[in-house]
């Protein structure tokens, strides 16, 4: 005779660690953000436009979110996405966000520190020239991962 009892308690299993497993899929990105920041919403639009599955939620105090995922002030933007089981700070441009998904470096995450002029979700010139930093590696100091306009 058959029993649902199996399927049902993997259905269960499955549904309390949905959002943990979502958090490291490649393609799933957590994005916060303050709720009045446009260029933020603007960068989300372009992650969902690059193919991820984006999840936005507004949060209040976003150096307490920043902090404990490990983003510093050498580092900081306006938003904070975790993909992957990596964070993403800031304008990063999605060629970086790939990159770092498909080499899988041993670092917190990538950055572009501060809100650089043309970069996605500010104005997105394909010609603005910055660097995206990756941080939180075996070296205690950030180091360029990408240069946007230049590689």
């Amino acid at each position: 005779m058959f029993s649902p009892k199996p399927i049902l308690a993997a259905l269960a299993l499955a549904a309390l660690s949905g959002p943990a497993l979502a958090d490291h899929s490649p393609k799933h990105m957590h994005v916060f953000k303050s709720a009045t920041c446009g260029c933020c919403a603007a960068w989300a639009d372009i992650a969902r436009g690059h193919g991820f599955d984006v999840t936005v939620e507004d949060r209040e105090d976003m150096t307490e979110v920043k902090r404990s995922l490990g983003v510093t002030e050498a580092v900081e933007s306006c938003h904070t996405a975790r993909i992957g089981g990596y964070v993403v700070e800031g304008h990063v441009p999605m060629e970086a966000v790939d990159r770092l998904l498909a080499e899988r470096p041993q670092v917190v995450g990538i950055a572009a520190p501060g809100m650089p002029a043309g970069s996605p979700g500010m104005g997105d010139d394909p010609d603005a020239e910055f660097d995206v930093l990756s941080f939180g590696g075996p070296s205690a100091a950030p180091a360029v991962f990408h240069r946007a306009g230049r590689d």
